[in-house]
């Protein structure tokens, strides 16, 4: 993809698929269900679920598996609030944006905010 996807957007997506399973999940089958949206390494995946503990957004708890733990993790109350907010906001911006792509915007606002109408050639 070549847009950027800054921390606010991973941070929903991260919140988003772990909201999925009640009980929690785990990093690895995070990072599986992120990549089917988004390029995801599981470098860029673990401070993602670093910070979002810390916002206390997730709780994280250690179950074994196979004889061994694997970590855990889960939506908080408070996530689920940010989830809520998140979901939101992406859904007015995303109407915007699709509507600019579809002609639907009125860009006269935006030229009117400064933009002026000799910049990419025009005029």
């Amino acid at each position: 993809m070549i847009f950027n996807t800054g921390a606010a957007l991973l941070d929903a997506i991260v919140l988003a698929v772990v909201s999925k399973e009640p009980e929690g999940t785990y990093g690895y089958k995070i990072t599986q269900e992120v990549r089917q949206v988004i390029e995801l390494s599981e470098s860029t995946l673990y401070p993602v679920l670093r910070r979002l503990q810390k916002d206390e957004c997730l709780e994280v708890y250690d179950m074994e598996c196979a004889g061994r733990n694997r970590r855990y993790y889960k939506v908080t109350s408070r996530g689920w609030a940010q989830l809520q907010l998140y979901e939101s906001e992406w859904r007015q911006y995303s109407e915007k944006i699709t509507g600019l792509f579809e002609g639907r915007r009125d860009l006269t606002a935006a030229i009117k905010e400064g933009k002026d109408s000799t910049e990419c050639g025009e005029g």
